[in-house]
């Protein structure tokens, strides 16, 4: 059953992100994921929550594949990289059978 992560960032700065968007897809990519959104241009629907810069959806195979991707070598360091200049909020849900 396929597996989602859903993101939300906030940019503080945006020294790291030339580097992090270079590399971030084949990252994915490796680990049998797709990016479905990246930005989003992200609009208010419901909520007074502060609205994220950018939000993201990746899809994988099934959780092993996200659980793979988030744990591996590759993802943290990219991840270290981008929390030089935002913070993000992240979870996994699975598809509806």
């Amino acid at each position: 059953m396929s597996a989602f992560i859903i993101g939300q960032m906030e940019i503080h700065s945006r020294g790291w992100m030339d580097a992090y968007f270079a590399k971030i897809p084949q990252v994915v990519a490796e680990h049998g994921g797709d990016f479905l959104v990246r930005g989003g241009d992200p609009e208010r629907m419901e909520g007074d929550a502060r609205l994220p810069d950018a939000v993201f959806i990746l899809q994988f195979p099934d959780r092993a594949h996200a659980r793979a991707f988030w744990d591996s070598n590759a993802f943290r360091d990219l991840a270290e990289l981008r929390r030089s200049g935002s913070s993000l909020n992240a979870v996994l849900v699975d598809k509806l059978p």
